[in-house]
């Protein structure tokens, strides 16, 4: 029987992310394992979706701390696994996935295992911090050279693979694919929509989506707001996270609380998207975002920090991620757009380079053809 291993740190990004390459390997016959840590899988919907998919689950115990002693557990636990099976292909993603995942398969790449590593954004990068470099670029370019296939999602990435590592082959997909049919504008009552979140119709909806961490940077946002003086901005922060706290504390302090609405965990993204006025994305750091991706789906106005990944994306509406001020002219320049119907971004040719269909037929076709050649 052929075997496949999917291999991520949490197990909430195999259910969120990975449950299309593990239907396109079942297709294709072969038996479907997921290793993560499935005890942070977020929701009761997340699990159920994990059940549904038919995936033979293994419980490890990652950090996302890659220096943290508990991962040399994690590492024997991952051990145990392949011991257990024989995989033809083993496809891992995230930090410590990657790296457990491609030590554990070194002896085995000799029997026949592939190795795929996903990069969903190195954390080298142009303008990341040295410490990025000195640490995360040394461990990448040594298990590079364990690497049957290595996937980025950026064309910054693309190019530095290209020319700095040492993969059999390097490929680029723009990220993981988006389900036009679920985000897509005009399938709910957006009225009804905003009156459940206690919204009116003359308010002007932001939203972001994302955790709640320093990396997306949701504060800059806040800072904005407060220049901006228009008490009929509501800004929809969706995710949960260790910032949260601190986020409120400062709109409290900036006298903006009344327009900050943290949702936390959400499963509604797409009425969510279709609800606001405009998407805003000010992380420091992204690979291709999803949130990004599906904001573009519903055909939603999007303002963005000038960042790797987002570029690949978004031209105009792009702002300096540290920059409080550029945030606010930014925004109010969108804001000022939306309203008046000079918002002309043209997002066609965006949303057939990142339709969830286009991306399983390049996925399908990577498996099929570029694994065996």
């Amino acid at each position: 029987m052929k075997r496949a291993l999917i291999v991520a740190t949490v197990g909430g990004f195999i259910s969120g992310f990975e449950l299309s390459n593990a239907k396109i390997l079942q297709k294709m016959g072969y038996e479907v394992h997921a290793a993560a840590d499935f005890n942070l899988t977020p929701s009761e919907k997340e699990k159920m979706k994990l059940k549904e998919a038919n995936l033979l689950c293994h419980q490890i115990d990652f950090l996302r701390n890659p220096f943290h002693v508990k991962n040399i557990r994690a590492y024997h636990q991952l051990k145990d696994v392949f011991s257990n099976y024989h995989f033809d292909i083993v496809h891992c993603h995230t930090p410590m996935g990657g790296v457990l995942a491609r030590l554990c398969a070194v002896k085995y790449r000799k029997s026949g295992t592939k190795v795929i590593y996903t990069a969903h954004g190195f954390h080298f990068f142009k303008g990341a911090p040295i410490h990025n470099w000195l640490i995360y670029y040394p461990i990448e370019k040594i298990l590079s050279r364990v690497t049957d296939i290595l996937i980025v999602i950026n064309k910054e990435d693309y190019i530095l693979a290209k020319k700095r590592l040492h993969a059999k082959k390097v490929k680029y997909l723009p990220g993981i694919g988006v389900d036009m049919k679920q985000f897509c504008s005009g399938i709910i009552d957006v009225h009804k929509k905003r009156k459940e979140l206690g919204l009116t119709d003359v308010d002007i909806v932001l939203l972001s989506v994302g955790e709640l961490s320093k990396r997306k940077n949701h504060e800059v946002v806040i800072k904005a707001i407060r220049k901006l003086k228009n008490p009929h901005i509501r800004y929809l922060i969706c995710g949960y996270g260790v910032m949260r706290e601190k986020l409120e504390k400062m709109a409290e302090d900036l006298g903006v609380e009344e327009q900050i609405i943290f949702l936390g965990y959400r499963d509604d993204i797409a009425e969510l998207c279709q609800s606001a006025d405009l998407f805003v994305l000010p992380s420091t750091q992204e690979g291709l975002s999803m949130a990004l991706m599906e904001a573009i789906a519903c055909d939603l106005p999007v303002a963005c920090s000038d960042i790797r990944g987002n570029r690949d994306l978004m031209t105009e509406y792009l702002f300096h991620p540290a920059d409080v001020d550029h945030v606010m002219k930014i925004l109010d320049k969108a804001i000022d757009d939306i309203q008046h119907n000079c918002y002309k971004v043209n997002y066609n040719s965006i949303r057939k380079k990142i339709n969830l269909i286009h991306i399983q037929k390049l996925m399908r076709k990577l498996y099929e053809e570029e694994l065996w050649q």
